[in-house]
């Protein structure tokens, strides 16, 4: 019977080229030059931390970060960036990253795909859900219906099967 798991899995050795290019930028552009600004990755606790001198400082180093992502084709919507916060001269910026479905996010989906009106079996087994049916072109409409919802992270699709 064919079926898909649903996921939610981000590619640290492409956000980390994306981090490391942001770096590269930092250190080329003319209206950093002579202020401390930083970009680091920390893939054991799955954030990011931005420093700078200055607020406006810290949001241009996230759009940077935000277009290096999207070039290496990285969904932004794995950036859940937390409030600016103060200390001394500077201002940092701590950014989570979503890596898993949780158990909140996975209800979500598996109630959109029960309220879809797509006849298909649908069952959360950890970190993904298991879609299955008889055909695999209901497999693929439901995949392009969850491709429209906005579920606030990034889906993939793996583990197609006949």
């Amino acid at each position: 019977m064919p079926s898909l798991d649903i996921v939610s899995e981000l590619e640290l050795f492409e956000l980390n080229h994306a981090v490391q290019n942001t770096q590269k930028e930092i250190q080329t552009r003319f209206d950093f030059r002579s202020s401390e600004v930083s970009i680091e990755l920390n893939e054991k606790n799955k954030e990011i931390k931005i420093k700078g001198e200055s607020d406006f400082q810290v949001e241009n180093v996230y759009a940077m970060l935000e277009n290096h992502m999207t070039k290496r084709k990285v969904d932004i919507q794995s950036l859940d960036p937390q409030d600016m916060a103060a200390s001394g001269k500077f201002i940092t910026q701590l950014i989570k990253l979503k890596d898993g479905l949780d158990s909140d996010s996975a209800k979500k989906i598996n109630k959109a795909i029960k309220e879809s009106g797509i006849k298909v079996q649908s069952s959360i087994q950890g970190d993904k859900i298991r879609v299955t049916d008889k055909k695999r072109d209901t497999l693929q409409q439901i995949m392009a219906y969850l491709k429209e919802q906005q579920f606030g992270l990034p889906l993939q699709f793996n583990n197609f099967k006949d």
